[in-house]
């Protein structure tokens, strides 16, 4: 088995990428990352439970983990709104276009 720190350097590191990713609204990495985190987790838990590793510092970074998928879905939920309004704007825009059309165009001449 890796030496735990290792586990624990490899999931800095992931969660250091998952930051750089939200804060530039990479939804694309993310994805990818997010892929990625179960697997790195996965060995800190085996390690916690066979007393390999020190719990405080897996917590911590269990912690710090669910903080970025919080913030990440967060993000992605104003994303969204964000789209859904600048699409109402438009099929406004293209409602209204629509009606000044047929207004015009009926108007006798």
């Amino acid at each position: 088995m890796a030496d735990p720190q290792a586990h624990l350097d490899h999931l800095d590191r992931l969660m250091a990428d998952l930051g750089r990713a939200l804060a530039e609204k990479d939804w694309d990495a993310m994805a990818g990352l997010n892929e990625q985190v179960k697997p790195a987790v996965e060995p800190l838990m085996a390690a916690l439970e066979a007393g390999e590793v020190d719990s405080e510092p897996v917590r911590l970074r269990l912690q710090e983990l669910q903080q970025f998928i919080d913030a990440a879905d967060e993000s992605a939920r104003m994303a969204r709104k964000e789209a859904e309004d600048g699409l109402k704007g438009v099929n406004r825009n293209r409602s209204a276009a629509k009606a000044y059309q047929n207004v015009s165009s009926n108007r006798p001449k």
